[in-house]
């Protein structure tokens, strides 16, 4: 007779969380950290009383809003390369809503967290609940619907027993490097307390291997081919690569037959930039060099990238008349991506087998062309560190868009002279060099991508599939967490700072130091880049007050009253003092640096983003911006 043992819904689910293992390489670790909660009715007294009874090792920390505390647990799986996760719990209703921001962030960015967004009654007997949807054409449908397009996996227990397929299902999901993302299991708040007798074994050790997925002969063998009879190939290095751990294998085939590596934005930092033939970031936001050979080249070579528009300049940086495609990716659809040839498996394997068999085969590049290439964005590099803004003299790419008066106005509103640009890579210069940092939206990534020069493996923490306000802050708290001997730096502008920062009080109630680095032009410049430059007037971007006086917040008050300690910063000399002093501290800490608009990097050869321009306008800039994009798009492949 089979040994059963009785417990609640949610009881058993907190037991069953301890027992998650992964296996990855020959190591065995915990899968699942801990638990994010914000309690309210429907999980308090399910899972809030199974967690405080007999949490067993699952770490427990109350998060301040739903979607802050998710970014968290998706930033500390990200940090952690997908082997460890967080799970994240929710009261009914909004509690549950607010989470769906976050799920589409995880989904996005293929990252595993487990959602548990409580319910409505499963008996509906006393429905309408407090904080129910009623939708008149079924009576099924629950706020926890609208997570189905935002999970790879998705679930409802109304029965005690339910959970067992739910779990299982979940983690095997979460576990497949090809499906690993989001797994959402909603669990009616009356379930969560109903007692059911479970069979013992479901509670054994579970572990969960991840075997490298292996490619065929007849993939390899192809690819070797087509590599031999390209002159000029360039790998993309994507997110794949990282979480595959493909940096040996990386720089063992630049190296060896002189082949290029620029990154994405997920890839960023899997080979450090101080690898000659690292050329940094590539596509919308990428350096002069990388765009560069990406443009001439006769082969790409995409590893673990998913090619979005802002790797690939939407469709228009590669010569399509004389480049082919050769994608290594775990996942068969992202292969197909371009009419590639593909190789379906993980990107390490597939690189060491690639290696063992292209003998004496050398690209058409030189040492010479791609030093000087690297050398000639350096010097770029090195002019934006000591651009000053001039009172007289605008640069050109300024005085397009903003009038003497109008920057004259900013300087003297935010009693600064600071360029975005030299703030970026004096950071860059001081901060440890295995200090993690961590951005997300607005300019920044533009900088991030560009200017910042990562000396260490996976320290670059760039949220930019789902490009996601608000996750800066979470997300330097959950990489903290995966990383806790490292200094840990979110990187946001004020709009994003506006948006989302509740988790810098979980961060000072649990003893977590991270460092904010906000950069305040007092508005939203990156879209205000967008519109301007697209023939609009500044318009809804700028912070002004009713007077059209622009606003100046006292960021550096705001981090005192939590309890941080924080600095103002306007001068270069000031940053300097206000980030080696950060160091020393044991708390978290802010410095808010005013920065004038218009003074982040610009555009590169190869930069160009497809918006959506309006086809007519009384606006004449306007209709120039359109008749542009309309010729641009005449060389943009359509799929």
């Amino acid at each position: 007779m089979t040994k059963t043992i009785k417990l609640t819904t949610a009881q058993a689910l907190i037991k069953f969380l301890n027992q998650q293992y992964i296996f990855v390489d020959g190591e065995e670790l915990p899968f699942v950290e801990g638990i994010f909660h914000i309690y309210g009715h429907g999980n308090v007294l399910g899972i809030g009383e199974a967690l405080e009874n007999d949490p067993g090792h699952l770490k427990s920390f109350q998060g301040k809003s739903e979607q802050g505390m998710a970014h968290a647990a998706i930033a500390f799986s990200k940090q952690s390369l997908r082997k460890k996760i967080y799970a994240v719990s929710t009261s009914s209703g909004p509690g549950s809503a607010n989470l769906l921001t976050a799920a589409g962030t995880a989904f996005t960015n293929n990252i595993p967290v487990l959602f548990l967004p409580a319910d409505t009654f499963a008996t509906r007997q006393p429905d309408p609940v407090l904080q129910q949807l009623e939708q008149p054409s079924s009576c099924a449908i629950t706020t926890n619907d609208a997570f189905k397009p935002l999970s790879r996996y998705w679930d409802r227990v109304q029965r005690p027993e339910q959970l067992m397929s739910a779990l299982i299902r979940a983690f095997e999901v979460m576990t497949n490097p090809e499906t690993a993302g989001p797994a959402t299991i909603c669990i009616s708040q009356d379930v969560e307390g109903e007692a059911f007798d479970y069979p013992v074994e479901f509670f054994n050790k579970r572990i969960h291997y991840v075997d490298r997925k292996l490619p065929n002969d007849r993939e390899i063998e192809n690819a070797i081919s087509i590599i031999k009879n390209s002159k000029r190939p360039v790998i993309i290095v994507g997110g794949g690569a990282k979480y595959s751990e493909a940096r040996e294998e990386l720089l063992e085939i630049s190296e060896r037959y002189r082949i290029p590596l620029v990154g994405t934005y997920a890839g960023k930092s899997t080979v450090s930039f101080d690898f000659k033939y690292n050329l940094g970031g590539v596509g919308v936001l990428g350096t002069s060099a990388a765009n560069q050979v990406v443009m001439d080249s006769d082969l790409i070579i995409g590893i673990g990238t998913r090619y979005s528009d802002f790797t690939t300049s939407s469709k228009t940086i590669f010569n399509f008349e004389h480049c082919r495609f050769l994608n290594i990716n775990i996942s068969r659809f992202q292969a197909y991506k371009f009419d590639a040839d593909q190789i379906v498996g993980d990107a390490k394997i597939s690189l060491k087998k690639v290696i063992q068999d292209l003998g004496e085969y050398q690209t058409a590049y030189t040492e010479e062309e791609l030093t000087n290439k690297k050398e000639e964005w350096l010097l770029e590099r090195h002019r934006l560190s000591n651009v000053t803004f001039n009172r007289q003299n605008f640069t050109p790419e300024i005085a397009k868009h903003f009038s003497q008066t109008k920057l004259n106005d900013y300087a003297d509103t935010l009693k600064t002279e600071l360029t975005q640009s030299s703030v970026f890579i004096k950071v860059n210069d001081l901060v440890d060099d295995n200090a993690i940092v961590v951005a997300a939206a607005g300019s920044i990534p533009g900088d991030m991508q560009r200017l910042w020069n990562a000396s260490v493996e996976n320290t670059y923490h760039l949220e930019y599939g789902y490009s996601t306000m608000g996750y800066e802050i979470a997300g330097a708290l959950g990489a903290k967490l995966a990383a806790p001997s490292q200094e840990s730096y979110a990187f946001l502008g004020d709009g994003s700072f506006l948006m989302l920062h509740t988790e810098l009080v979980t961060a000072l109630q649990y003893g977590q130091k991270i460092n904010i680095i906000l950069l305040d032009n007092s508005g939203y410049g990156c879209i205000n880049n967008l519109q301007m430059e697209h023939g609009n007037g500044s318009q809804g971007t700028e912070l002004r007050n009713y007077n059209d006086e622009i606003m100046t917040i006292d960021y550096k008050k705001i981090a005192e009253g939590y309890g941080m300690t924080s600095y103002t910063v306007t001068t270069m000399a000031e940053l300097e003092e206000a980030l080696l002093d950060s160091k020393k501290q044991k708390t978290s800490t802010l410095i808010d640096i005013k920065v004038l608009p218009k003074t982040m990097s610009n555009d590169c050869v190869g930069s160009w983003w497809h918006v959506g321009v309006a086809d007519i306008s009384k606006n004449k800039a306007v209709q120039l911006a359109s008749e542009k994009q309309l010729a641009k798009l005449l060389n943009a492949k359509k799929y």
